[in-house]
C-alpha cells in the first residue's frame, strides 16, 4: 500500500518472476506439450507467499494482512500461457509474450490496491487510506529511515 516501491515495483517484480515462469513453462513445453507452466509456477509461488504471509507475519508478529498482500501475477501467466499457446513458438512467446506479462501487472494489481489511494477525512485533516493505514498502525522504524523515503521517490 503505501510501502510499496513506486519507482522499481512496476518493473523489478515482473522481470524477477518471469525468470521463474520460463523455466517452469519451457520444462513442460518441452517435455509434455503443455502450455500452463507459468500459471502453475506462479500459483506455487502465490501459496507460498500466503504461507509466508500467514506464518511470518500474522501467526509471529500480527501484523495486518492488508499491509502484506502479495502482487498478483496470475492474470499475466495466463496471457504467457496463452500466448505459447497460440503460437507455439518460442520467439514469440518471449517477445509478445514477455512483453504483455511486464505490461499486465500495473494494471491487474490497481483494482487490488485502488482502496488504498480514495481520501479519507480525519479530524479535518484529508489523507488516503494508505496514510491513515500507516498512522494507525505504527511501524517499526527509526525517523531517518522514514525521512528518506519520504524525499526519495519511495513516497
Amino acid at each position: 500500500i503505501d510501502w510499496k516501491d513506486r519507482q522499481w515495483w512496476p518493473i523489478v517484480t515482473p522481470i524477477t518472476a518471469i525468470t521463474f515462469c520460463a523455466a517452469l513453462q519451457y520444462y513442460n513445453w518441452v517435455n509434455y506439450r503443455q502450455p500452463f507452466g507459468a500459471t502453475i509456477c506462479i500459483l506455487a509461488l502465490l501459496a507460498g507467499k500466503w504461507v509466508t504471509i500467514v506464518a511470518a507475519w500474522w501467526w509471529w508478529s500480527n501484523y495486518p494482512y492488508n499491509f502484506v498482500m502479495p502482487s498478483t501475477l496470475l492474470p499475466s501467466a495466463i496471457v504467457l500461457d496463452i500466448t505459447l499457446l497460440l503460437t507455439r513458438n518460442w520467439t514469440l512467446t518471449a517477445v509478445i509474450g514477455a512483453w504483455m506479462f511486464a505490461a499486465l501487472f500495473y494494471p491487474t494489481n490497481w483494482a487490488i490496491f485502488a482502496y488504498s489511494h480514495t481520501p479519507l477525512v480525519v479530524d479535518g485533516t484529508l489523507l488516503s487510506w494508505a496514510d491513515y493505514m500507516g498512522f494507525a498502525y505504527v511501524r517499526t522504524g527509526t525517523p531517518e529511515y522514514i525521512r528518506m523515503i519520504e524525499v526519495g521517490s519511495l513516497r
